[in-house]
């Protein structure tokens, strides 16, 4: 029997079943290799008259080193007379829901949680994550027995949710606040959460079914509003007059950019200058909410840009007013705005849909219009591709000139429309 090392577990092939290979240095410690060809890292022991396995962990999260440590401890346990197997299974029968979350962020931390495109999640989906564990799941179900769950625990913790039971204003810090609230969207991204935690906890062996299958979930706040040409119009008016106010140029800037852009928040408030590029009529997002992105610049978008205090290639395009590196009031900007022009709802989403709404009323296609928002399919997926063509240009370019001039007048744009072709001329 070999020394089980790296190299030896990665030169492993499937034969169509599992079968073990047992380490001679060890004994006791092995390698399980799947019909797959995925391998983990197992200890084998006889307790009380009984052969006893205990997993350790998959090859690739788990080194054969740090394997082989874990197995020299588990089997100097076994020497003392203690069964790991069992005290395992204990273990995992009274684990808490609030000690499963627990587990699952710190596997998230580790990049061991798969997020979109089958890639660790990102440091802000994380920080959702914690959120919503903190202050929905762990205040309802953190004391319960995962192995207790039902379906119909989980239908009522989605109906507390919805109704606002955990709803709860936070101070954080000496200034700031956390409005958790509840409502059906909240409640259906909650048990989304929840249903990936169950799910890893299935993977782990904690529990065999998922109690989350089969819960019927509220529609999650679809958001079809858009602005009107007068509500554009009400926004540019207060703009304009907040900045005679003395507005900070962070909060105006960062407004007429998202409205004239259709960009996501976050994409504008970590937006660095080497991301910018004016000449060629682009922004190059090196990691958006889908992965790397380029996005077309209409000539009133790059005209926002020209007129800001030009920074460092790694500097932030709306910097922080207190010596902050990023821009950090975006929240009562909007909220100032809002109060301003008397628009309902104002928020970064209402002005996305808006861009991609007059992109429509222009008459562009959905392929385009994903195109100039970033949506899903629509991002750079290859190393060859390095600008936009014209064509998506000039699309953000007449729809970035409608809303401009949608704000400034009040004017919606004009439908464009494609010349009608005559049986005549056909042949």
């Amino acid at each position: 029997m070999p020394k089980i090392t790296k190299r030896l577990v990665e030169a492993t092939e499937p034969n169509g079943r599992d079968y073990f290979i047992w380490c001679d240095e060890l004994p006791g410690f092995g390698v399980r290799v799947f019909a797959s060809g995925r391998c983990s890292y197992l200890v084998q022991y006889r307790h009380s008259g009984r052969t006893r396995r205990v997993t350790i962990g998959f090859h690739g999260p788990v080194t054969a080193e740090d394997a082989r440590k874990s197995a020299k401890a588990l089997l100097g346990s076994v020497a003392r007379g203690e069964d790991p197997a069992q005290e395992k299974a204990t273990s995992r029968a009274a684990m808490t829901v609030a000690e499963l979350c627990d587990g699952y962020l710190d596997a998230a931390n580790k990049g061991l949680i798969m997020g979109k495109r089958k890639r660790p999640k990102k440091a802000k989906t994380l920080y959702v994550d914690r959120g919503r564990i903190l202050r929905h799941i762990k205040p309802l179900l953190g004391t319960r027995r995962v192995r207790d769950l039902t379906t119909v625990d989980i239908q009522r913790f989605l109906r507390d949710v919805q109704t606002g039971k955990t709803a709860v204003i936070v101070k954080t810090g000496l200034r700031g606040k956390a409005v958790v609230k509840g409502g059906p969207g909240t409640a259906a991204r909650t048990v989304g959460l929840l249903g990936g935690i169950l799910s890893y906890a299935r993977t782990e062996g904690i529990i065999s079914v998922n109690p989350v299958f089969g819960v019927k979930k509220p529609a999650d706040n679809t958001r079809d509003r858009r602005l009107r040409p007068e509500e554009f119009h009400m926004l540019g008016k207060a703009l304009s007059a907040r900045e005679a106010d003395g507005e900070t140029w962070q909060a105006t800037a960062l407004i007429r950019l998202l409205t004239l852009t259709g960009c996501r928040l976050t994409e504008i408030l970590d937006l660095l200058w080497s991301e910018v590029d004016l000449d060629y009529c682009e922004l190059r997002l090196a990691d958006s909410k889908e992965g790397a992105s380029l996005r077309p610049l209409g000539a009133r978008a790059r005209a926002v840009f020209e007129a800001l205090p030009r920074g460092t290639p790694t500097s932030y395009v709306l910097p922080g007013i207190r010596g902050a590196r990023r821009y950090g009031g975006h929240s009562r900007a909007i909220e100032r705005a809002e109060e301003a022009s008397g628009v309902v709802g104002l928020g970064a989403h209402l002005l996305r849909h808006s861009f991609g709404s007059s992109a429509a009323d222009l008459g562009y296609s959905e392929s385009t219009i994903g195109a100039m928002l970033g949506h899903a399919g629509h991002t750079v997926t290859s190393l060859y591709i390095h600008h936009l063509d014209e064509v998506l240009i000039d699309a953000a370019d007449r729809t970035a000139e409608a809303v401009w001039q949608a704000m400034e007048t009040g004017a919606g744009p004009v439908m464009r429309r494609r010349p009608v072709v005559s049986a005549n001329q056909k042949s």
